[in-house]
């Protein structure tokens, strides 16, 4: 860990506490309206497909109110302040802090191996009375910060192969605790995360092409070992051929989706009127498959809706990741480009039929406080970013 942990944490931590604070705060009118209005959007659509995917739910028509929403809205409340709370201090200062949040996720990521609860068979959560977490979202948020600090040091440097190898080896850590769960999706989320650093980084081609021989390596050898369980294979293969598949088993999911989807034609259904989403025959609606809500309830103009926002919201990061002051800010940019766009990719992708079923959230949208202010605290770091670009 040289690269960052000896002269670079040291470096960082000395110029964070030579600048100061009171100059660190910017302007409201830097902030970049055009991203906030998508995230904004994205979530409020979120709470009215959560509403639309639970109407049914014997809890809700019991109840008093929708369970699912207001516990939405709370973590939504909790995300909107850890956004307004990542934007108030120049993110320069969080390279000094990157090695403490990434030691904290790698720590979490270790103790859910031993004590965490399993919701559909990864041992991902921890559950403290009504309230549960998924650490491996935070440390989405650690592995950006810990890799963009590192290539920062690297800027006046080749990045050579040393570079690169200490980089995996940061990486490779949380990588291996997720996978052990197991989190094949999440897992694929972080290479993810690493693939965006490093073209952003500029590290060399060869370099990228090893890495991608000794991924494919990697996997088949997960695969051999039995790491990816069988029933994980049969999800992630299924849309290859739903109808070829056990139609009551791996494919399952896949067939109702795409059925669902397609039910919705041009306007929808309307909104709680799913007759796939809300008779049960899509399993997890309100999470994993919530854009088959969108595509029945609301229709095609619905999802072009999402599909637009969504893009607006990736526009406004590549173009925050080029105009930033420097690599560092540069990097966090890409770092939550990749995880917005893959995961809106696949999410999106598995519902119609032309992605493998992950059980990754669409961001912002699905159901899950979680990914919801893990979410909201990456838009707050790309605001960070875009309002300090012409900062000192």
């Amino acid at each position: 860990m040289s690269g960052l942990t000896s002269r670079g944490v040291d470096r960082a931590a000395r110029e964070s506490i030579q600048r100061s604070w009171a100059g660190t705060f910017a302007p409201a009118t830097q902030i970049d309206w055009l991203l906030l209005f998508a995230a904004l959007a994205l979530t409020l659509l979120g709470f009215v497909m959560i509403g639309g995917a639970t109407a049914g739910d014997p809890a809700v028509v019991q109840g008093e109110g929708n369970i699912y929403i207001q516990r939405q809205v709370i973590a939504f409340l909790l995300g909107i302040v850890a956004a307004a709370v990542t934007t108030l201090f120049d993110y320069r200062n969080f390279r000094a802090w990157s090695v403490v949040a990434y030691g904290g996720a790698v720590l979490l990521l270790a103790l859910v191996l031993v004590a965490g609860a399993t919701v559909n068979g990864a041992q991902a959560w921890f559950r403290i009375g009504p309230l549960q977490f998924q650490p491996a979202e935070f440390a989405k948020i650690a592995i950006v910060l810990m890799l963009a600090a590192h290539f920062h040091e690297y800027r006046e440097e080749s990045l050579g192969l040393r570079a690169l190898l200490e980089a995996l080896a940061f990486a490779l850590i949380p990588m291996g605790l997720i996978l052990l769960q197991p989190d094949f999706g999440t897992f694929i989320v972080f290479a993810v995360i690493v693939a965006g650093i490093l073209l952003m980084a500029g590290v060399h081609v060869r370099y990228l092409l090893g890495l991608v021989a000794g991924s494919v390596a990697a996997i088949a050898a997960a695969l051999q070992l039995g790491i990816v369980q069988e029933y994980q294979l049969d999800r992630l293969t299924a849309f290859l051929d739903p109808e070829g598949t056990d139609s009551l088993a791996a494919g399952y999911n896949v067939v109702q989706a795409q059925i669902a989807v397609g039910s919705g034609r041009v306007f929808g259904q309307g909104l709680g009127s799913g007759s796939q989403t809300l008779s049960g025959f899509v399993p997890e609606s309100q999470t994993d498959f919530i854009f088959t809500v969108v595509g029945e309830q609301t229709g095609f103009f619905g999802s072009i809706l999402v599909l637009g926002l969504f893009g607006i919201l990736i526009w406004r990061g590549m173009r925050i990741a080029a105009t930033s002051r420097d690599m560092f800010g540069t990097l966090i940019s890409a770092g939550v480009v990749s995880i917005f766009t893959f995961q809106m990719f696949i999410s999106i992708g598995m519902a119609i039929g032309i992605m493998p079923v992950t059980g990754l959230p669409l961001p912002f949208i699905s159901y899950g406080g979680t990914s919801l202010i893990t979410s909201w605290v990456l838009v707050g770091l790309i605001q960070n970013v875009h309002m300090r670009r012409y900062a000192k």
